[in-house]
């Protein structure tokens, strides 16, 4: 299958462009903070689109869709908690990393329980990263091969050093701005293929949405109380809630970016955006797939990652399978530059600074990043190829995948903040046991994986409260990285406890924040009054 001309050009100006970007950005990095965080005069707004464009991913672009293609809109039931999830991380999470002027977020467990527990996590969001990053990579060499005919591992490799080249330049700066612009290109393509769909339908968009509600594809909210089906609104604005607070509060791609904000209002604004854009995002990928199924009448494909690629070439309208193409390639690297940045940071700041090489030179670490960057771009390549394998939803397949380590996650961090008593030692049993339990639950039982987090991080956080009972007894003071400690240390020192009206205190809710439990009900109710009405 031959591109046109059209299509070429379209792909090739994207290419130059992001390539244009990380090499204009990356002259001006020269420390290692820089590199990691930013200059910290970027505008909130581009940190939120960036925050919006690294999560919304290839994954999503071919994902959602093929996702909502089997299942309709069910599945955007577990989409429906940002608002509560950016509740909590703005109030919780993002005031200690902020406060405390770290690069990676993961020094927080240090200070909190000690170097093997800042060990652990740093770990584990390696391997989850890395995890997830190779399937974005395989999303969108899919793309390459269904259009060029490039076998997948070739076309991995290729979609790598791209990424690789700027982010290597550039690092956060390029990364934030890269994504600003990629955005643009992921969301308007996006757009593009949904108007395409509703023009070229078969039949009037009218009659589609009755055949569709008729189907049972518009229905999004279910309410049944049966913990083995993953999509229902319970394990959508409870598990998953969960789930979404690690991803968000508890990762350093989502997290170092905001690090480098010119204030704490503003790295808590650029989330909020976050808050309010994830649900119009989501829906339009999944009503992508809906539509899809409309146009398609339901027929089968063996791959249904492959369904808006199959429409625009079906389509024959000219341009649309580059403007495609454009899009995917601008969701994936939008994720793989934050990705190579984020992985780079925190294997050099907990791991090569901490026990290799101590005391050098900052431009000895700006180095040491640069060439991390580039062995992590190596090393994702080897899960993105054994993906190759999945004919499901990749979408689907990441988040059954993540369920099984947002439960350490969730302990940790839960115990650090509102636990007295837990000490390392309890922790790391906890943190072992818990993925026993979610080991054991995932191959004996039905339970559907939007639960796991609750469940991992309830064993991570009973076990781990009990064992440091058991193991270090009580103790007489509330940690000073603890929320009720940071209070206590705000009381005494005399901090200012606000700026610029948005609280610096870990635990207080701004009020500015509330209104998302309003946008909430309101994407609920209309949810409902999309299938009764439709």
């Amino acid at each position: 299958m031959m591109f046109s001309s059209l299509d070429w050009g379209i792909v090739l100006v994207f290419i130059v462009t992001n390539l244009a970007m990380g090499w204009v950005l990356g002259r001006g990095v020269k420390t290692a903070r820089e590199f990691n965080v930013g200059s910290g005069k970027t505008p909130w707004w581009a940190i939120g689109v960036s925050v919006v464009a690294t999560y919304i991913s290839a994954l999503s672009f071919l994902g959602a869709p093929a996702w909502a293609y089997s299942d309709g809109l069910a599945a955007l039931a577990i989409h429906l908690n940002y608002p509560i999830v950016i509740l909590l991380v703005t109030a919780f999470f993002l005031p200690f990393f902020y406060n405390s002027g770290v690069a990676s977020i993961y020094e927080y467990q240090e200070r909190r329980f000690g170097t093997t527990s800042r060990a652990v996590m740093s770990a584990i969001f390696l391997v989850t990263q890395g995890l997830s990053t190779g399937a974005i990579l395989y999303a969108t060499a899919l793309v390459l091969k269904f259009i060029t005919g490039i076998p997948i591992p070739w076309a991995i490799v290729a979609i790598t050093v791209l990424a690789l080249i700027y982010t290597t330049m550039g690092g956060m700066l390029a990364v934030i701005w890269t994504d600003v612009f990629q955005a643009v290109i992921l969301f308007g393509g996006a757009i593009v293929i949904m108007i395409a769909l509703i023009l070229l339908m078969p039949e009037p968009i009218a009659d589609v949405l009755g055949n569709l509600k008729a189907a049972g594809r518009l229905s999004a909210i279910d309410t049944t109380l049966d913990a083995n089906v993953p999509t229902t609104i319970w394990s959508g604005l409870i598990g998953m809630t969960l789930f979404h607070v690690t991803v968000y509060g508890a990762n350093q791609m989502m997290v170092q970016r905001t690090l480098g904000a010119r204030s704490i209002g503003d790295a808590k604004k650029s989330y909020l955006l976050m808050g309010y854009a994830a649900f119009p995002v989501y829906f339009l990928f999944f009503f992508i797939g809906v539509l899809a199924w409309g146009y398609y009448q339901g027929r089968p494909f063996d791959n249904t990652n492959e369904i808006i690629l199959q429409f625009a070439l079906d389509s024959g309208v000219p341009g649309l399978l580059g403007v495609l193409a454009a899009a995917v390639l601008a969701a994936s690297m939008s994720t793989l530059s934050s990705a190579f940045n984020s992985m780079a940071t925190a294997s050099v700041i907990d791991f090569y600074e901490r026990y290799f090489r101590k005391g050098a030179s900052d431009a000895h670490y700006l180095a040491a990043t640069r060439i991390m960057t580039l062995f992590w771009g190596g090393v994702i390549i080897i899960p993105a190829i054994l993906y190759a394998n999945s004919s499901g939803s990749i979408l689907e397949v990441l988040s059954k995948i993540g369920s099984y380590f947002v439960g350490a996650k969730l302990g940790m961090y839960g115990l650090g903040f509102f636990s007295k008593h837990t000490t390392e030692r309890g922790l790391l049993v906890g943190v072992f046991i818990g993925f026993v339990v979610i080991w054991a639950v995932a191959t004996t039982t039905a339970i559907a994986w939007p639960w796991y987090c609750l469940i991992g991080g309830g064993a991570t956080m009973g076990v781990g409260w009990v064992a440091s009972r058991l193991l270090t007894g009580r103790q007489g003071e509330w940690s000073p990285y603890s929320i009720p400690g940071q209070r206590a240390r705000f009381s005494v020192s005399g901090a200012p406890t606000s700026v610029d009206g948005w609280s610096t205190v870990p635990g207080r809710i701004d009020a500015k924040s509330l209104w998302l439990v309003v946008y909430l009900a309101a994407t609920i109710l209309g949810l409902v009054a999309l299938e009764y009405l439709a």
